[in-house]
């Protein structure tokens, strides 16, 4: 139970009868307010920002009114309205804030604290000590990659290294976060935020905007992840086909995705989809095999595609593809969105052309309510009509905060909205196409609306190696972090993405992803930037029977995913929890390399080259070990962990145990 409660000097927020936090009405407001003024320089979508801060200032309150459910706090900048909401959480509100653009809030904090959130966030779980820019940008770019293949040729390879905290940015950003006392913060602003979590007794928050937000409270992790989903949204459960094998990442032509599918299949591997993502075409570039972004059919390079969709599907084969929201300027669909005015203009009047590798591209404007309709129209009739059951919706970090939009609106604040605008096209396309729960699409950047629109979220271009900070271990922290902002169906392309010259996919390296892949909603593949330097699903005997075993678990994981999945989309309850979400033990709390499975499977993928063993943290309960059958009751154990053998943990009594044991006969 949620109350206010109002004495001569103090306004209390009360949980169940204890006080949880109080504003004294003489002495200054844990708010201040000012005024600045950013300004941002972008390449290929990673961001430098400057802030001029002409002015902060504390508020003085002049008068508190209080009833149990609201309360009104009278200030020297306006207004503050607080409203409980279902006994669970309560809102805040601002009026006559006009003369100000930033906030600062401050939060009471205790040492053992730990919080997550803010975002997907790649390098860290807990984010206690760091301090967090919430700003929509591309997760890696070229300088990083270039000081690392630098790196590598004159024989320095650390995968343990992670660069300093505040140079990594995210594809997705959100002013949220849960902390360890069981609360979270939630804001509605647009605008840039800015989490400092370095004090030992306090949190700062600062937001560009005056902006509402939500302080929710649970009883315990389920609960509060409840009460944060109401206001964020949750996913709808996935199609029932997403389960049934391992989706391979294919590119090529007709001829390469039938050969490489039969490969797949008389090796024993259960195929359930292909994903092609240049089913448009492709260009081939300086950096890669990449996309020729006109979300069109290319019948030259898949010739018969139309038809051979219609036969895979008979076979329990889907096939899925990729779009993003720009346009090829060399392209048909580009010419016609120019014509029509459905592109983002400069300054000038012109389309805005942004660059993305090495090639440059038009934006769909995404605040044009025609623009939006031509956009599900090429949706709907190119890829649904076509017959993709899903699709790759990639990007929408990528606006330029001087952009001129056809609604008018700053493009500063709304730039972090972009692919949650993203999302929510893709998904009426969808909704009105009458096909979800048929069809699913993937999305790789978001914001606060994100997690209401798309089906799920994958990891974006993680690099293909073990490093900590960009490779295979970087995944998980990323997941977790997604679960604690209220988005809880993820997965990452097995084997990862970016590859340079030296930087390039092992077989180990993807049959140790393609072993946690197997452990996540979606087991599907991706050829990666530079195909031909990474091995694939059938680089050899060895990878194709591996990914046969794991694959096989995978669909004998169906059910019990479902069922998770299920209750992420009624309850707010992530697929992919972190341990904590169970156990209340300090080290489950700064646990970022584990994960839950639903509530019984416990996965610690192995995260280093070279490793045969992992030693493992189980929280207190009775565990099998998948692949020994030994039993634990918790603590640090080291397991051998050979390939096709990673260290995965069940419930003593979970009836998945004896499903995945005789799995592996």
């Amino acid at each position: 139970m949620l109350k206010f409660e109002k004495d001569d000097r103090k306004l209390r927020i009360v949980k169940d009868g204890t006080e949880i936090f109080a504003i004294d009405q003489y002495v200054a407001a844990p708010l201040e307010v000012g005024n600045g003024e950013n300004s941002y320089s972008m390449s290929h979508g990673s961001f430098k920002i400057k802030e001029a801060l002409e002015e902060r200032k504390f508020i003085k309150i002049s008068n508190i009114a209080a009833s149990d459910s609201s309360a009104l706090i009278s200030t020297s900048a306006g207004d503050v309205q607080l409203d409980i909401e279902k006994n669970r959480r309560f809102r805040v509100s601002f009026s006559g804030f006009d003369g100000y653009n930033r906030m600062w809030l401050t939060l009471p904090a205790v040492k053992a604290e730990c919080v997550y959130g803010s975002g997907e966030v790649f390098s860290e779980f807990n984010l206690r000590g760091k301090h967090v820019n919430v700003w929509v940008a591309e997760h890696i770019n070229a300088l990083q990659i270039g000081k690392k293949l630098v790196k590598q040729v004159i024989g320095i390879k650390n995968t343990t290294r992670k660069q300093a905290f505040h140079k990594y940015e995210t594809y997705y950003a959100q002013p949220t976060f849960i902390s360890s006392r069981k609360y979270f913060y939630h804001s509605l602003a647009t605008a840039r935020s800015e989490f400092d979590f370095t004090a030992e007794n306090k949190h700062v928050i600062k937001v560009d905007e005056i902006a509402p937000f939500y302080i929710g409270f649970g009883d315990d992790f389920p609960d509060l992840m409840n009460n944060l989903t109401e206001l964020t949204g949750r996913q709808p459960a996935l199609p029932d086909w997403v389960y049934d094998g391992h989706i391979l990442g294919i590119q090529g032509g007709t001829d390469t995705l039938l050969q490489k599918i039969k490969i797949a299949q008389d090796h024993g591997i259960p195929v359930n989809g292909a994903w092609i993502q240049d089913w448009e075409g492709r260009r081939v570039t300086a950096v890669g095999k990449q996309l020729y972004w006109n979300w069109e059919w290319d019948s030259e390079l898949y010739p018969g595609l139309d038809e051979k969709i219609k036969e895979l599907g008979e076979q329990g084969v889907k096939v899925l593809g990729y779009i993003n929201p720009f346009l090829a300027v060399e392209k048909p669909l580009y010419k016609e969105a120019s014509e029509k005015g459905y592109t983002v203009k400069n300054k000038d009047g012109e389309d805005y052309y942004v660059t993305i590798t090495t090639f440059p591209a038009a934006m769909i404007d995404l605040t044009n309510p025609e623009a939006w309709e031509w956009t599900k129209g090429v949706i709907k009739k190119n890829m649904i009509d076509f017959g993709l059951a899903g699709w790759m919706a990639d990007f929408g970090e990528y606006l330029p905060t001087d952009a001129v939009l056809y609604s008018g609106e700053d493009a500063e604040l709304v730039h972090n909205t972009w692919p949650a605008r993203w999302a929510q096209l893709n998904r009426e396309a969808v909704e009105e196409a009458g096909k979800l729960g048929e069809i699913m699409f993937f999305t790789r950047a978001g914001y606060t609306a994100t997690p209401k629109y798309s089906t799920m979220m994958w990891c974006g271009d993680n690099h293909t190696d073990f490093s900590i900070d960009f490779g295979l271990p970087s995944v998980i922290p990323a997941m977790l972090s997604l679960t604690c902002c209220g988005f809880g169906i993820s997965h990452s392309d097995v084997g990862g993405y970016t590859s340079f010259f030296n930087l390039k996919r092992s077989e180990e390296l993807y049959m140790r992803w393609c072993e946690m892949n197997a452990f996540t909603p979606v087991m599907r593949g991706h050829e990666g930037l530079n195909p031909d330097l990474n091995a694939q699903h059938d680089a050899s005997e060895a990878v194709l029977k591996h990914n046969a075993k794991m694959a096989k678990l995978h669909v004998a994981l169906k059910p019990y995913i479902q069922q998770a999945v299920q209750e992420n989309a009624e309850k707010g309850l992530a697929a992919i929890r972190p341990l904590f979400f169970h156990y209340d033990e300090q080290e489950a709390f700064e646990e970022a390399y584990e994960f839950l499975l639903g509530r019984d499977i416990l996965v610690a993928p192995v995260l280093k080259q070279g490793a045969e063993e992992r030693t493992v943290y189980l929280p207190k309960d009775e565990w099998v070990h998948l692949f020994s059958g030994k039993e634990y009751k918790g603590g640090h154990v080291t397991v051998k962990a050979p390939l096709g053998q990673p260290p995965v943990f069940i419930r003593k009594g979970c009836p998945m145990l004896n499903t995945l044991r005789d799995t592996l006969k």
